[in-house]
């Protein structure tokens, strides 16, 4: 009997335990944040906000997720930026120590776009996303918009995972120097998981990096206004499958530090892997090239480059300071396996080396590869 006594004791004492530790993860992952379909705005400050794929949401203002906390975007889940709010007020910033789960598919992809009938470029901002990796700008910087603080010394840090995302009409400006991209990656660790982005029509940059260490898969990046793919202040990442159509400006810019491109460490060490630059029909702007190395330039290494007829005759526009011409010299911008179309006539700058035909770039030449079909 006393046995008897003591095993239901146990049993009930467990019972009561495992209910107490649901009830804390529950409480863990609540969240205090007032999520409203036609008013996305505002700061998720704690817990876990998941959005409903089945409802389309109205961003009428800066959605922050703050520290601690995380956003969950369904696959097939759609955003479109108000259609009466001023074009800079609208975002979606992530900060250090955040999270954001973009979980789409390819059959579902998730949607940000702009909500007005006759959308355009530049109707609103885009998504910032900071984190703790490693910047040559210093460990605490602001981002150029969303005001985050970004940087640190964690390279593997994660910041959540994107996958299958279609942003578009991004890009809105303050000025010509503060402006929005379509994405902004700033200190954002190799912990984050990025793959099959398209980003259409930002009146500035498709993606850009600024420093950190996280890698990206599978990107399309059509009709940017400025360059399609960005990298500063000591990326240390890689690019893999990255197709390029609707080149304004550069179709790639790389840098390592615009105030000290000499002396700033860590040097951008960038890896762009299977790629594909495609003008199609935008307009070139006036001394603009398919690679721009500027500002120290860094380590720069390209395999399987395609460069379609109809760029510029020069492959590259080349900075002058002293630590892009030093790294020129001392071969740390490469291109292994190449085509380059018929226009395309001189190669000043990189070390050329390996296929000089047959490179098929993205995967198709100047086409659209297969893996990015869901795009269409």
């Amino acid at each position: 009997m006393k046995k008897s006594i003591f095993a239901m004791a146990a049993i009930l004492g467990l019972a009561l335990t495992s209910c107490s530790s649901d009830d804390n993860n529950k409480d863990e992952n609540k969240s205090s944040f007032v999520l409203k379909v036609d008013d996305l705005k505002g700061n998720i400050n704690d817990g876990v906000v998941t959005l409903d794929p089945t409802q389309t949401y109205t961003l009428t203002g800066g959605l922050v997720v703050k520290g601690g906390a995380t956003l969950v975007i369904p696959a097939g889940t759609v955003i479109k930026s108000s259609a009466t709010a001023e074009a800079t007020s609208l975002y979606i910033a992530v900060e250090r120590n955040a999270k954001i789960n973009i979980n789409g598919t390819a059959a579902k992809p998730v949607v940000m776009t702009s909500g007005k009938a006759n959308p355009a470029q530049s109707d609103w901002g885009g998504l910032i996303i900071a984190g703790n990796a490693k910047v040559n700008t210093g460990d605490n910087g602001t981002s150029e918009v969303g005001g985050l603080s970004y940087g640190g010394n964690n390279n593997a840090d994660s910041s959540g995972n994107i996958n299958f995302l279609k942003i578009s009409y991004t890009g809105s400006k303050y000025t010509a120097e503060k402006e929005y991209n379509g994405i902004s990656f700033f200190g954002v660790g190799s912990g984050t998981v990025v793959s099959d982005i398209y980003t259409f029509e930002s009146g500035d940059d498709g993606i850009e990096f600024f420093g950190g260490a996280v890698n990206a898969t599978n990107l399309t990046i059509i009709n940017s206004y400025d360059d399609s793919l960005d990298f500063a202040d000591g990326w240390q990442g890689t690019a893999t499958n990255v197709y390029i159509k609707g080149v304004t400006k550069a179709g790639v810019e790389g840098s390592t530090n615009a105030k000290d491109p000499s002396g700033a460490v860590p040097m951008t060490n960038a890896k762009i892997v299977n790629i594909s630059i495609v003008k199609g029909g935008a307009t070139f702007l006036a001394d603009e090239k398919a690679i721009n190395y500027k500002e120290g330039g860094g380590k720069q290494a390209y395999t399987n480059l395609y460069v379609a007829d109809g760029m510029p005759a020069a492959l590259t526009k080349l900075s002058t300071d002293a630590g892009a011409t030093a790294n020129i010299a001392a071969g740390n911008f490469t291109i292994t396996d190449y085509t380059f179309g018929a226009s395309v006539t001189t190669f000043d700058g990189p070390k050329l080396s390996g296929k000089t035909s047959g490179a098929t770039g993205a995967g198709a030449g100047a086409e659209l590869p297969s893996w990015a079909n869901w795009t269409k």
